[in-house]
């Protein structure tokens, strides 16, 4: 695996902190050249610093058209071909059908679902159909398979980055070029932890986090980081428009 991302380009968004932050550094530690994008300069920054000399951050806000077909242009002229695309960039707010905004809506689409299409649509056509080669790494959620409670605009989200995914996959599949996606149960990311913390009763919200999941615990960045390497590498070359949960077996229950 080490060999197969030797000198390549990986471009990684949503990767100031987190999954895509422990992502980038695992991709680095395999040789790759990341850039690091998302929308969070000083943190950006810092992440490429601590990282090393093969991280570099780009500051591009994802949902925005003109700002994703700059940045594509941009890592070529200083990085070259990108072959590996991991779209991890994405928000989230809990509300219903009727509570929810509908700007709020707009606004999470725009970032989870538009982000990703975007990102797709110009990496594809400018990095990796020149080549016939490629591979993308779509993050989407457990709760693009299952709708997890008082949080529809996630869910739906999640769910049709799944198949945008798919239809990626099936589109691209004869010129050399992969999609597949990558769904994490809750992860002990650091917006997780300062969701706990700042519960009334930090114990009993973490208990309750874990307890719905079969392995009783939440998951660790590190192991969402691996799942997105393994799918991207060639020793899963047969694989695409593969979906694969890392969920602690949470969408096995009825």
């Amino acid at each position: 695996m080490h060999e197969f991302f030797e000198d390549k380009n990986v471009v990684i968004t949503g990767a100031e902190k987190g999954i895509g932050k422990v992502t980038a550094q695992k991709f680095a530690s395999l040789g790759a050249k990341v850039a690091i994008v998302g929308i969070d300069k000083s943190s950006g920054e810092k992440t490429a610093e601590e990282l090393g000399n093969k991280v570099v951050f780009y500051e591009t806000d994802v949902s925005k058209e003109e700002e994703v077909k700059k940045l594509s242009l941009n890592i070529k002229e200083k990085m070259g071909q990108v072959k590996v695309l991991i779209n991890n960039a994405g928000i989230h707010f809990k509300g219903n059908a009727v509570s929810t905004n509908y700007e709020d809506w707009q606004k999470l689409l725009q970032v989870n679902l538009d982000g990703v299409f975007l990102m797709c649509k110009y990496f594809i056509a400018e990095h990796m159909q020149p080549g016939n080669e490629g591979v993308i790494v779509n993050i989407s959620s457990e709760s693009g398979i299952v709708a997890s409670h008082n949080q529809v605009a996630y869910n739906v989200s999640k769910a049709a980055v799944i198949h945008l995914t798919k239809s990626i996959a099936v589109d691209y599949a004869k010129e050399g070029i992969r999609a597949n996606a990558v769904c994490p149960g809750t992860t002990l990311t650091p917006m997780v932890e300062k969701i706990i913390k700042s519960s009334k009763d930090p114990k009993k919200t973490r208990e309750k986090l874990e307890s719905v999941r079969p392995l009783n615990r939440l998951g660790k960045p590190e192991e969402i980081a691996s799942a997105v390497v393994c799918m991207a590498s060639e020793e899963l070359s047969y694989a695409t428009g593969s979906i694969l949960t890392i969920d602690g077996g949470s969408t096995c229950k009825k």
